[in-house]
């Protein structure tokens, strides 16, 4: 089965690039649009209901540009306007949620760290995932000022190490041997949340996972690409600099009022 339209993803800013990237990179072939809604970031401080609406002008923007499947690439969407968004659309949708299944597996002291937004870990769907794993003590962190310090390019800031120490030292004094990144801008932290923990520690994200299942829904449910030699297009509703720093330059990236 075949089908040459676009796959659309969206963040609320340019964190989910991370999840496009693996999706990028298992299936070539397809087209892709991203669409980083970067003046509404971050999305982890806002109401469920505003995070509903976001997301469904989101998915608008995708429709309209024909998209086969819509990838949520940002935690919070996901874990506040999934449901709401398969209720209201036929077309499928792959979300994003914290690794913590992967985490508890290949934890030995069954102690384990998440770092994510206050909208991720209030939600009713990351609450109903940790209720799953009583032998395994999760220890939750907001990451306060991360997203906005990764939206302006901070990444390798003094702010930024002072805040991940915050973050991560007690997690570590607390045994942690595994870290879950739960929020899609954090793998671009990765360099500096390496320096921070011991080298046992293991960093786990989503990206391989949401990708694997975007294959899986391609080959059974929406159909794969030809072969396509279109280039990804990236659309941003605020300056494209950071985000065009983060793709280092190499594909088209559209201001686009939305």
């Amino acid at each position: 089965m075949q089908n040459d339209q676009a796959i659309g993803i969206f963040d609320s800013g340019i964190g989910g690039t991370s999840i496009w990237s693996a999706i990028h990179q298992l299936l070539p072939n397809e087209k892709t649009i991203y669409l980083a809604d970067s003046i509404n970031a971050p999305y982890g401080q806002k109401s469920k209901e505003e995070i509903i609406a976001l997301s469904i002008k989101n998915t608008e923007f995708l429709l309209a540009l024909n998209c086969k499947l819509i990838v949520i690439a940002c935690n919070t969407a996901t874990t506040n306007a999934i449901k709401e968004l398969r209720t209201l659309y036929n077309v499928p949708f792959i979300g994003i949620e914290p690794a913590i299944k992967p985490a508890v597996t290949k934890s030995k002291t069954q102690i384990i760290g998440i770092l994510a937004t206050q909208g991720t870990l209030n939600s009713e769907l990351f609450h109903n995932t940790t209720e799953k794993y009583h032998d395994t003590k999760i220890i939750e962190q907001v990451g306060h000022g991360l997203v906005q310090l990764i939206e302006k390019g901070d990444i390798d800031s003094n702010e930024m190490t002072q805040l991940l120490h915050s973050y991560l030292d007690p997690m570590i004094e607390a045994n942690i041997d595994c870290l879950v990144l739960g929020c899609s801008h954090y793998p671009y932290l990765i360099p500096q949340i390496r320096m921070i923990l011991p080298a046992h520690i293991q960093i786990i994200d989503s990206g391989a996972a949401v990708a694997k299942q975007t294959q899986k829904v391609l080959r059974e449910i929406v159909g794969f690409a030809p072969e396509n030699l279109s280039l990804p297009i990236f659309y941003t509703n605020t300056n494209p600099k950071v985000l065009n720093e983060i793709l280092e330059g190499k594909y088209k990236v559209e201001y686009q009022s939305f």
